[in-house]
């Protein structure tokens, strides 16, 4: 007899792969969710440092990944890259822990909306470091983007949020890593690069937790186990997503991941997103939604003129 597990996911293999794509960014996005919650929830009502919160993830993230070593081989750990590897280990701990120390600072939807600036980032790093062309309208896109980062900072009107400028900072410096990992991808596998990234991450977060030590609940400890699992199953499930289909196909939903933050910081934490923290956000989706659908339709047009030079 079939187990329901079974037949879900034999009917989930055979629904067309944009569908399928969209299934899993959403999916992902309710894991990032639920991971930012405990985040916040254990570091502004249990009192536990960010940093602490962020060697659990780490090493929960890495004791998830542990089946998929196991089935892979130590083969999994083959790369002609590792420096770069170490590189992008060394850079992304920063950003998560601005990013953790942000969650303990602000609102679980300011910080979503916000967190949506990395793509914009990413693109001007792309310019500069990997030589990509940029084109007016998406310098048009960037501005309009970065003007939505500024309706929820609003400068000069509110007081600075520290929270929001560390979101800020964390989002460029994860777009460094992006880069990398884009670099990465050209050569080594989804699960190399996710395994490097626990390898690295897990001792780096601990000695940053080992100066604001003190020791967790049992509770704690199951709470954190949860975030690690989620974490680790939604960038797997956001990675596969990119897989099957199209960026412009599968990034609309990624919105979803503010609508989840507002929802759950409002019945966890009785938070109510301002009017600014919706434009913004919404503001800032937009550019780095265009910005998506522009890559992807001049890689459209680049592929066809490669087939159309090699057929003739």
């Amino acid at each position: 007899m079939n187990s329901p597990i079974a037949s879900l996911v034999r009917w989930f293999n055979q629904i067309p792969p944009e569908l399928r794509a969209s299934l899993l960014i959403v999916f992902s996005t309710l894991g990032f969710t639920g991971m930012h919650t405990v985040i916040r929830y254990a570091s502004t009502v249990d009192d536990i440092h960010p940093f602490e919160i962020a060697f659990f993830r780490n090493l929960f993230g890495l004791i998830v990944m542990l089946p998929f070593f196991w089935r892979n081989g130590l083969g999994v750990f083959r790369t002609a890259n590792f420096p770069l590897h170490a590189l992008r280990g060394s850079i992304q701990i920063f950003a998560m822990l601005m990013f953790f120390t942000a969650l303990s600072l602000s609102p679980l939807a300011k910080v979503a909306a916000m967190s949506f600036t990395a793509p914009l980032f990413a693109t001007i790093g792309a310019v500069l470091f990997l030589g990509e062309r940029i084109h007016l309208r998406r310098i048009g896109a960037l501005m309009f983007g970065f003007a939505g980062a500024m309706i929820i900072l609003r400068p000069g009107v509110i007081e600075i949020d520290l929270g929001m400028m560390l979101v800020l900072t964390s989002s460029a410096i994860w777009a460094m890593a992006m880069l990398i990992i884009k670099v990465l991808s050209r050569t080594d596998s989804s699960i190399t690069i996710t395994a490097y990234q626990g390898l690295f991450l897990t001792p780096f977060s601990l000695v940053a937790a080992l100066f604001v030590w003190e020791w967790p609940t049992w509770h704690q400890l199951l709470l954190f186990a949860a975030m690690g699992a989620m974490g680790t199953v939604a960038h797997m499930s956001m990675a596969e997503a990119f897989k099957l289909a199209d960026t412009t196909a599968v990034l609309p939903f990624d919105f979803t991941r503010l609508i989840w933050a507002a929802a759950v910081g409002y019945l966890v934490f009785a938070e109510i997103p301002d009017l600014w923290t919706w434009v913004g956000g919404i503001t800032i989706f937009a550019s780095t939604t265009y910005i998506a659908y522009r890559e992807a339709r001049l890689k459209r047009r680049q592929a066809a003129a490669s087939a159309e030079r090699d057929a003739t």
